[in-house]
């Protein structure tokens, strides 16, 4: 079989298991957007911090955490993509500051607004991250090299203006990819275990027992901060705590792979994690 072709039927392997997993379904911004709480109720907002310290003050960086990579034990990030926004976003902070938990946040670049950016301001002063989810949350598989790129540097450039420093892993729409992709964007690509979460149908308990069964060591967790998804946040409220219990500390995907020791992929080899410790491509 010559180069090309084996290329070719790996990006669709990919491709082929993601959408099986159940991860290539629609997730954009706007699909969970008729969302509510198991109850019916909505729950009280929260708003944004609006004097913001830098995460080195507090956390070390996020990059960089102040411990060795010998200090952690089982970790585990949990993940939330489609944000920011100034609904449940700052919800999830709470929670992660009630706990003392860290994660990662994939946003959207046309959904970050001067009012949405000091939600994301203030995940980042808490020790969280931010990352490329694109601009768009377009298929860029059907995208030209240039339009990807541009995807993909409207949005880290966005982050880097309000953070201080850009996106280091990208999170493809719908877990869609090509190589052409892989080319054209100099970051990890990173997937995830999900239990759903964007789909109203899946109740508060199917998210928690889903999360919890599936949760090992070096785990990438996909949830969704989607602006009315308030049954991820009710569900979070079990799940930080249970995955604490279970002996997991909850750290950002940049954690996560220093924790390990594993410099993740960032060329053209069409790999993309939901595990940090993965060896195969996906």
């Amino acid at each position: 079989m010559n180069g090309f072709l084996k290329r070719t039927l790996l990006i669709g392997g990919i491709t082929m298991a993601m959408l099986a997993s159940g991860c290539g379904s629609a997730d954009s911004s706007t699909a969970a957007g008729s969302s509510a709480s198991s109850g019916g109720e909505t729950p009280a907002v929260t708003t944004a911090a609006t004097t913001v310290t830098t995460a080195a003050e507090t956390f070390g960086t996020t990059q960089h955490p102040e411990k060795e990579a010998s200090e952690y034990g089982k970790v585990i990030a949990l993940t939330f993509d489609d944000g920011p926004n100034t609904t449940c976003t700052p919800l999830i902070l709470d929670l992660l500051q009630k706990y003392n938990a860290r994660a990662s946040f994939f946003v959207i670049g046309d959904n970050i607004t001067e009012e949405s950016a000091q939600v994301m301001k203030r995940a980042y002063a808490q020790g969280c991250e931010i990352n490329n989810h694109s601009r768009t949350h377009s298929y860029m598989n059907k995208m030209t090299a240039e339009e990807i790129k541009a995807e993909i540097s409207y949005t880290s450039d966005l982050v880097e203006k309000y953070i201080g420093e850009p996106t280091r892993f990208f999170r493809p729409p719908y877990i869609a990819v090509n190589q052409t992709m892989f080319d054209s964007i100099d970051m990890p690509f990173i997937n995830g275990k999900g239990c759903n979460d964007w789909e109203e149908k899946v109740t508060v308990q199917q998210r928690i027992d889903k999360v919890l069964e599936m949760a090992e060591d070096g785990d990438i967790i996909l949830l969704h901060d989607q602006p009315s998804n308030y049954q991820t946040v009710e569900a979070l409220e079990t799940i930080i705590p249970e995955l604490q219990k279970q002996g997991f500390e909850l750290v950002t995907v940049s954690e996560l792979f220093f924790a390990k020791g594993i410099t993740p992929v960032s060329d053209s080899t069409p790999k993309i994690y939901t595990n940090s410790m993965q060896e195969s491509n996906w």
